[in-house]
């Protein structure tokens, strides 16, 4: 344990239950520093596999650790016009960046403000009336809205600082400054994009709601009108952060001139345990301190196929319907910040290479479509014990299901291919083996908007091969996938347009 370069004090393992300020003199006077030594708490992560829970903390330096900023005294912007498709994380992180440079972003949002949409997320859940435009997939802050708030990320860049760093200036908890898995939860996300979108009005931005782009066109290479409901209106440059869930997008995007190619994309389902037999699993007899976080866990095999994975892990949380297409079903899961739900949920998924973009697109629909058509829009559900041997439960054991409006006891034949399925049923088996088997956990399918099922191509300066002026961003561009990258992704295409040196940031 050394200070490096970096101004990091890191691997200072000390007993749980220690205050920052307490982790700061620790570490301080293991380097034989002063305790007048200016330094904070980088970041905290639990061990609980030994016999004494401990913490393990990188502390940093004040005076030798950078974080990476940017200069929002020194506006740059007015003259150029742009227009950000989309306000989920990408889109909301992008004009955020420009309207602080003064380029007073416009924003076409399809769905509702985050108020009005959480009304009619809760009454499709309690109804199953869905409103086509106004769901988990569409509306202010994205799909994401509707989650853990998960802000970790395998991704390795330093805007990752910077977007912490915003979630806590416009409301979430210092600790996810700190946390090694921070997380905000939906109640506490909802906030915090409201907070934000308030910011960029008052700084000149426009924000439409209930706005979809309906069509653009393409003039020698080069983005030349886009329609917003279907009324033509003319940009510098307009930022395409539409998300993975909307399809009629991707349908309008490969009649355009543009090079979309393929990629990996993933389809399973929602797996429900209880929350106590995940903490007991994961903590073993220190499970019953309630100083301890609920547990989570991640899981992954490669097989000759290809992979199967967990994703986005719940602890006490709720699997939800993220449905955005009549007649189509969808899964998804959300827990609150305090993470206090009596059930754990995971997605467990499967890769799925496919032919073309167009093919990709079909898979998924065509799995959605099966799903919603065995009980009208209820979800099929079964038990780990009948999904391995094959059969169809006759009642739920001790993990009762989540997901609203309700599920139906049914095997998942017929819904995904029998590659997928058996790639899932291996998959989920080896997980028992490695870490947790419950043969009366609940699995409710299908879940199928982990990541987009394409990409398209853009070139080193962000814009769209085949159109310049527009700027692909963020998950449903295939370049992110989960909140945190999609900041990023939103924040490194903002840069491009306003014309801030990357390498120098």
């Amino acid at each position: 344990m050394s200070v490096d370069k970096n101004g990091l004090i890191r691997d200072i393992r000390l007993p749980f239950g220690l205050s920052d300020g307490e982790a700061v003199f620790e570490a301080l006077k293991k380097e034989g520093l002063p305790p007048s030594t200016h330094a904070f708490v980088l970041r905290r992560s639990l061990d609980a596999r030994r016999k004494e829970i401990t913490e393990v903390f990188t502390v940093a330096l004040s005076d030798i650790y950078s974080e990476f900023c940017y200069d929002f005294s020194k506006p740059c912007g007015r003259e150029k016009k742009v227009l950000v498709v989309g306000f989920g994380p990408s889109g909301l992180f992008a004009a955020y960046l420009l309207a602080e440079y003064g380029f007073c972003p416009t924003v076409a949002e399809r769905g509702k403000p985050v108020d009005e949409r959480v009304k009619d997320v809760e009454l499709f859940w309690k109804t199953g009336v869905l409103d086509p435009e106004s769901n988990v997939q569409f509306g202010e802050g994205g799909a994401g809205t509707f989650s853990d708030g998960k802000l970790t990320t395998r991704i390795n860049d330093e805007r990752c600082r910077f977007v912490l760093n915003t979630f806590h200036r416009f409301g979430a908890d210092r600790s996810i400054l700190s946390a090694a898995k921070p997380h905000i939860g939906t109640d506490v996300l909802r906030s915090v994009v409201r907070s934000m979108r308030n910011r960029i009005l008052s700084l000149g931005g426009e924000i439409l709601y209930n706005t979809k782009l309906t069509d653009f066109s393409v003039e020698n290479g080069r983005l030349k009108e886009v329609y917003l409901n279907g009324e033509p209106r003319s940009f510098d440059a307009v930022i395409l952060a539409s998300g993975n869930g909307a399809g009629d997008t991707y349908d309008l995007l490969m009649k355009k001139p543009l090079l979309i190619e393929n990629k990996p994309f993933s389809v399973g389902f929602r797996a429900e345990f209880l929350q106590s037999d995940i903490n007991i699993a994961a903590y073993g007899k220190n499970a019953s301190d309630d100083r301890l976080p609920p547990a989570d866990f991640s899981f992954f095999t490669h097989l000759k196929e290809g992979t199967v994975y967990t994703f986005c892990m719940c602890p006490g949380g709720y699997v939800v319907n993220s449905s955005s297409d009549e007649g189509r079903l969808v899964t998804n899961g959300m827990s609150y910040s305090g993470r206090d739900g009596k059930n754990a949920n995971a997605a467990f998924l499967a890769t799925v290479t496919a032919k073309s973009p167009l093919q990709a697109l079909e898979i998924r629909r065509k799995i959605e479509a099966a799903a919603f058509s065995l009980h009208k829009g209820k979800a099929p559900a079964t038990l780990i014990k009948n999904f391995l041997d094959g059969s169809v439960p006759s009642s739920f054991g001790h993990v009762l299901p989540t997901f609203q409006p309700g599920v139906e006891l049914d095997g998942f034949e017929g819904i995904f291919p029998e590659k997928t399925l058996s790639m899932l049923q291996r998959g989920i088996a080896e997980f028992g083996k490695r870490f947790f088997y419950d043969p009366q956990g609940v699995l409710t399918a299908p879940e199928t908007r982990t990541s987009a099922p394409m990409r398209i191509v853009r070139d080193s300066a962000f814009q769209a091969v085949g159109a310049s002026g527009l700027y692909p961003c963020g998950e449903g561009a295939g370049y992110a996938g989960g909140i945190m990258s999609s900041a990023v992704d939103g924040l490194k295409v903002a840069e491009e347009i306003i014309g801030l040196n990357r390498e120098k940031l």
